[in-house]
């Protein structure tokens, strides 16, 4: 094999790898927010999550990037461990199609491919007529890189010191490696076994050899999903601990099988006797059948086992317990008003919530406790959680029939969740200014941080009144509900005013005086949100307009 053969090989691979990311993205693309959804309403059900798995995986064609989706849904709260191992069943089985694509000789046709993918890329300007150009586009590369392969690597049949090397992967351990080594470093299992295949149709390969390949091609996969969840929550390492731990299972279950059963590879390569490259993509579509067949029946085991590497802390387990909906159940079942009823109890938790969020930032900031900060992140995605699945069962309402009294509560409703959601981002905001603090190493002036704790005390104070009439319904106390918010008003234009003369008098840094000032103004914006929960099933309007 010659340099230039060795350069057209490293060109054939790379123009491979490049069309199976451009048909990849144009999949992405053409399919929009429909992938996104799909994944979404993978339920409890297993047998979906798999069928969703397979679908999602067809579309896009790498199951890599499923992988990866399902980390972030898992990483967000929208999925949970049980129906991530389906999906990731599913998509062993729908990646093994790029090599029944590949098993197809359309060389000949290739060149056809790319001139109509071209033509619909470069010369329409409809977006979705442009994503399905790029598909072929890619699609049409993918042929040309197996060709070019194919001639590259054809003077290695001849090479003695490649047969060498190749001869050693006839021990079904070091091929396995080889495999998980060579897919990691493409990080596509695709990729890995197209070119197995090509290696297996010069005669470089034997069909035996290249089955172990494909098995250890598998275990390969999971580089990308690894290295996405380095930056996951716990929930999201242990999704990609699920796809390791299938496919470590995956690849001992079936060595096993075909050293007992020797009958099954002869059997698969029946179906197609006189073409390697299709027994190979056949064993690479039946191995993962067969793998998800069995190991369906053990998915908790699994989920228990990667609980076991990341075990779960007690602190996830208060947050799987707070992240769900007591109240909210089946609105189909009960009338309208006591939906609504049991919708404003729900309210009332995530106010809680909301409030204690708080709480713990403003003690962390005091306190510089950047040890409790955690505790803030947390506390906002339980409001999130709430926020998300309270509006989307409020939505749901509106479409029943409703009177008009109770279609305007539910729109109130609606906008109280708004209201206590954004007392929460507050908090959030208010753990980053003492974050920044510590960075840039900013200090306030003791003056500065009185005027901060009274304003604070006085917005907790405004909050949790506003909390406990919308709860209760004790609209004789909107009286204290005023007192409280045009306290914090009172209170923050004359903060203001004496930060602005510590400034002046250079009593305060400036750094120090930006959060001070942004710190103020959201404290008196969680003070006016919460004022809008406590009046907005009054029935009573005050004389100024909602706060906002």
């Amino acid at each position: 094999m010659t340099v230039l053969d060795a350069f057209s090989l490293l060109g054939g691979v790379g123009l491979f790898l490049y069309g199976m990311t451009l048909m990849s993205a144009g999949l992405r693309n053409a399919a929009g927010d429909r992938l996104r959804l799909i994944l979404e309403k993978a339920t409890s059900n297993r047998v979906m999550a798999v069928l969703v798995g397979i679908l999602v995986t067809l579309m896009i064609q790498s199951s890599s990037a499923t992988d990866v989706m399902v980390i972030g849904f898992v990483n967000s709260g929208l999925m949970t461990l049980s129906q991530a191992i389906g999906v990731i069943m599913g998509a062993n089985i729908g990646t093994t199609i790029t090599a029944q694509l590949t098993a197809f000789n359309l060389s000949a046709y290739a060149p056809l491919i790319l001139f109509v993918g071209a033509v619909m890329y470069l010369f329409f300007s409809k977006t979705f007529v442009r994503d399905v150009g790029s598909i072929i586009l890619g699609f049409g590369m993918l042929f040309v890189g197996i060709s070019i392969m194919k001639s590259a690597i054809a003077p290695l049949s001849e090479s003695q010191a490649f047969i060498d090397l190749m001869s050693n992967l006839h021990n079904p351990f070091l091929a396995i490696l080889f495999g998980v080594a060579f897919t990691a470093l493409l990080q596509s299992s695709s990729s890995s076994t197209v070119i197995f295949q090509a290696f297996a149709v010069q005669g470089i390969l034997d069909y035996q050899t290249a089955v172990y390949l494909v098995i250890g091609a598998a275990v390969g996969s999971v580089t990308p999903n690894l290295l996405a969840s380095l930056t996951a929550n716990r929930n999201g390492k242990r999704t990609a601990i699920l796809n390791l731990v299938f496919n470590l299972i995956r690849a001992v279950l079936l060595t096993t099988l075909i050293t007992v059963f020797p009958q099954i590879l002869t059997a698969i390569q029946s179906l197609s006797p006189d073409n390697v490259g299709r027994q190979i993509a056949n064993t690479h579509t039946i191995f993962a059948i067969i793998a998800v067949v069995v190991e369906f029946w053990f998915a908790p085991m699994i989920v228990k086992l990667a609980q076991t590497i990341i075990p779960v802390l007690p602190e996830e387990t208060r947050k799987a317990r707070e992240q769900q909906l007591i109240y909210i159940n089946h609105f189909t079942s009960i009338p309208a008003a006591v939906a609504l009823s049991n919708a404003k109890l729900e309210i009332v938790r995530m106010g809680h919530f909301a409030l204690q969020n708080l709480t713990t930032a403003i003690e962390c900031f005091f306190a510089d406790d950047y040890d409790r900060l955690q505790e803030v992140i947390d506390g906002e995605d339980t409001v999130d959680y709430l926020d998300h699945n309270i509006t989307m069962a409020l939505v749901e309402l509106r479409s029943y029939r409703l009177s008009d009294r109770d279609r305007t509560r539910l729109t109130k409703l609606l906008l109280d969740v708004a209201d206590i959601e954004r007392i929460s981002d507050y908090a959030v905001n208010l753990t980053e200014y003492a974050e920044k603090l510590r960075d840039r190493k900013g200090t306030i002036s003791q003056a500065g941080l009185d005027d901060l704790q009274e304003i604070a005390h006085a917005t907790l104070d405004s909050v949790q009144c506003s909390l406990e009439v919308f709860a209760m319904d004790s609209y004789e106390n909107l009286d204290m509900v005023d007192k409280l918010e045009q306290k914090v008003d009172h209170l923050q234009d004359s903060c203001t005013a004496r930060h602005v003369e510590r400034l002046m008098n250079r009593q305060c840094e400036a750094f120090g005086g930006v959060i001070f000032s942004d710190f103020i103004t959201d404290l008196e914006r969680c003070a006016d949100h919460a004022y809008n929960v406590a009046y907005s099933l009054s029935g009573r309007e005050d004389d100024d307009d909602a706060e906002v």
